[in-house]
């Protein structure tokens, strides 16, 4: 407690062992004997707010008698006479310097971090794009080589040289991937409304050998117009939809996109749009539902189903970046349905559920 003047007058044990002192000790010392200048500074203001009738909790740092500084929580009340007259306050103190130093430790790693993923991002940016024009040559010379001596040299040559094509093709796909990944991070988003009609047509024209291809059969419910990047948004649809066109069974594929409005819970999450692409392809083992969002994870070999194992990630990466998340529903031999959702402004989604367009 304080007085008037902002003189002590009464500090209980904790409160000395927080300032490492003998509360008799700090009877009659000025508030400002228990802090530095800055701390002074802003003490003064918090007193005018003591004499205006404000009460309210604050941090605050105290020096103590040995120099070490403190921090405190202050929860800080008036105190006033009978005639309403300013006559002092009374604090109730917790030492929180713990919480600070661990914030601060917190802070310092997620900074330390964040500094780390970007050199690790432009690392695979820089290494991908450096070395696609090495490989560029290694793999037109590789494949001159199968073009004029096919056939000219013994089997195992051929062989040879179909090995070196082959792994020559799959680098070229592997840094491909690898420079989308990290331009998904490292380049700035084009935010803006996009039709998902737009976005789906534009996919479909970039898998229309594979659809061919494949015999597949592909349905779409109505698509909703959402705020995102628009490039982003084709490749995250052209992999999903891509992964149901080659991991499919005996029969040909058949693919189905739909969306939903869910209005969320009104507190944590939003309003967002669920969106679903299934397949009647070969499915997916629960147990691997997490491991396939991740980088180079192959759930099958080369020799069944070509891929880098970068697909997902890069689906993963971007419904992240937009504020959504991704997952899979599955059963082995009964097709997988991906999920993914994309956050809507609540005012457009409102208006949206009432077009005929959206359902």
């Amino acid at each position: 407690m304080i007085d008037a003047d902002s003189r002590t007058t009464f500090a209980n044990c904790k409160m000395g062992e927080i300032l490492g002192r003998q509360p008799d000790e700090m009877l009659g010392m000025h508030l400002f004997e228990f802090m530095d200048e800055d701390g002074r500074k802003i003490a003064e203001d918090n007193l005018e707010r003591r004499r205006q009738g404000i009460s309210e909790q604050h941090e605050f740092k105290f020096q103590r008698k040995d120099g070490a500084f403190v921090w405190a929580l202050l929860g800080t009340n008036p105190i006033h006479d009978d005639n309403g007259a300013y006559c002092g306050a009374l604090a109730m103190v917790t030492d929180i310097t713990e919480r600070k130093r661990t914030e601060a430790a917190l802070a310092h790693y997620a900074t330390e971090l964040e500094q780390s993923n970007q050199d690790l991002e432009q690392f695979a940016y820089v290494a991908s794009h450096d070395l696609q024009e090495p490989l560029r040559m290694v793999a037109s010379y590789v494949q001159l080589l199968a073009r004029q001596y096919q056939g000219k040299l013994d089997a195992e040559a051929d062989q040879y040289i179909g090995y070196a094509v082959d792994g020559a093709k799959r680098m070229q796909r592997l840094i491909q991937d690898l420079l989308t990944l990290s331009r998904i991070s490292t380049r700035p988003q084009t935010m803006r409304n996009i039709d998902c009609e737009t976005v789906l047509a534009e996919a479909l024209k970039n898998l229309q050998i594979v659809i061919e291809d494949s015999g597949a059969s592909l349905t779409h419910a109505p698509l909703p117009v959402v705020y995102a990047d628009q490039g982003q948004l084709v490749q995250l649809f052209q992999n999903l939809i891509g992964n149901a066109l080659k991991f499919h069974g005996d029969t040909p594929p058949q693919v189905h996109i739909e969306a939903e409005l869910e209005p969320g819970d009104g507190a944590v999450e939003p309003p967002h749009w669920l969106f679903r692409i299934s397949d009647n392809g070969i499915g997916i083992d629960p147990q691997y539902f997490d491991r396939i969002f991740e980088i180079f994870q192959r759930l099958h070999n080369r020799d069944e189903y070509s891929g880098t194992g970068i697909g997902l990630a890069i689906c993963r990466r971007i419904v992240e970046r937009h504020g959504g998340h991704i997952g899979v529903i599955s059963t082995p031999g009964h097709g997988a349905t991906f999920f993914f959702t994309l956050p809507v402004n609540v005012t457009n989604a409102l208006n949206d559920c009432d077009s005929d367009r959206r359902g």
